[in-house]
């Protein structure tokens, strides 16, 4: 061996410690689609402290505000349609329990309002369900009356909610105090991916099938903006100072960085991530030799980000100062929806 190839080696692994030395002392909680699993990635060490069983095709994942609560959709997989979620305690490393949603099947996207109760979309009744989850079950129920009811994002102080619907190319306004829709504001052809800007004014959101982003004004609930997008723009995420919004492209295989305050394009970051050569049991495998990104999780510092590749069973680690991937977790098999707990699984 040179003396050029050991200082190479040498730097790689310095880089590597590092890098696992310089993650935060949180946890990454993936939900694994083609596993039924979640893995819980200590980011202080960048390695899986455990795997817990969930329901079948889990897809998203929702913090509690303390970060000691993981809820995980049970969406099902294929004619399966699930009606479940999981309770997680992240310190505690267990299942605390499995929350039966009875006729509300197929949920999807998740947020929790406070430390008990969360608001879940449900598909197969056109519906945004009300959780209480330390009690297991479903304490109200708010239709949209839209096809493939799939995300929902809330306003900062609460009062409203904001539902992406794929099948109908829209996004519906709810008053959560009123229980009741404001209305529906078309976006773009499978509309799915939506984020809220931290001063609530502002709603963005993907339109997978247009390969267009869409800004809605939260309070006139008009389309103030449209900015085009990579393919297959599946999920937004705002960061933490609220001028800027990640975008994940699926079929194109990077992220997009859209400003806020600009409404445009800002740059693409690469993620060259390999796509699996097995694609059984994948449900973007029709996607071919891209590594599909998809979910996406901001650090609170606004530093990192990290994005699930469902294709490659890989998360990319994108450093949002140099605005390029530094870095890589692994999971399990199909990993989407992720969230960022600030709790420490070894405390």
């Amino acid at each position: 061996m040179t003396f050029r190839s050991l200082l190479g080696k040498v730097s790689l692994v310095l880089a590597s410690f590092l890098l696992a030395n310089s993650l935060e002392a949180a946890t990454l909680v993936v939900a694994n689609k083609a596993e039924a699993t979640v893995s819980l990635v200590d980011l202080n060490s960048g390695k899986v402290a455990a795997t817990l069983p969930v329901g079948t095709g889990p897809h998203e994942v929702a913090i509690s505000p303390d970060g000691r609560l993981a809820l995980i959709a049970n969406y099902g997989t294929g004619p399966q349609l699930g009606s479940s979620l999981t309770l997680i305690d992240v310190p505690g490393v267990k299942v605390v329990r499995t929350i039966d949603l009875g006729d509300s099947k197929r949920p999807h996207g998740m947020v929790f309002l406070e430390g008990r109760r969360a608001l879940v979309t449900s598909e197969a009744t056109k519906a945004v369900i009300e959780v209480d989850v330390e009690v297991g079950k479903v304490t109200r129920s708010i239709p949209t009356g839209q096809e493939v009811s799939h995300m929902v994002a809330v306003t900062p102080d609460g009062a409203r909610a904001f539902v992406a619907n794929i099948g109908s190319g829209s996004v519906t306004a709810l008053d959560l105090k009123a229980g009741k829709s404001l209305g529906d504001i078309k976006t773009g052809a499978g509309t799915e991916g939506i984020d809220v800007t931290p001063d609530g004014k502002q709603i963005w959101v993907t339109n997978r099938e247009g390969d267009s982003v869409s800004i809605v004004d939260a309070k006139t609930l008009a389309v103030i903006g449209t900015v085009a997008s990579a393919a297959f723009p599946i999920r937004a995420k705002v960061t933490p100072d609220g001028k800027r919004v990640l975008v994940s492209n699926a079929k194109s295989g990077d992220l997009s960085v859209l400003s806020v305050g600009e409404k445009k394009l800002e740059r693409r970051v690469s993620l060259p991530a390999q796509a699996a050569a097995d694609k059984e049991g994948r449900l973007m495998g029709q996607f071919g030799d891209s590594s599909v990104p998809i979910g996406i999780v901001i650090a609170p510092d606004g530093k990192r980000a990290y994005v699930a590749h469902a294709n490659s069973d890989t998360i990319s680690i994108v450093d949002l100062t140099e605005w390029k991937r530094v870095g890589s977790l692994t999971a399990g098999k199909e990993p989407d929806g992720m969230g960022y707990s600030k709790v420490d699984v070894k405390k």
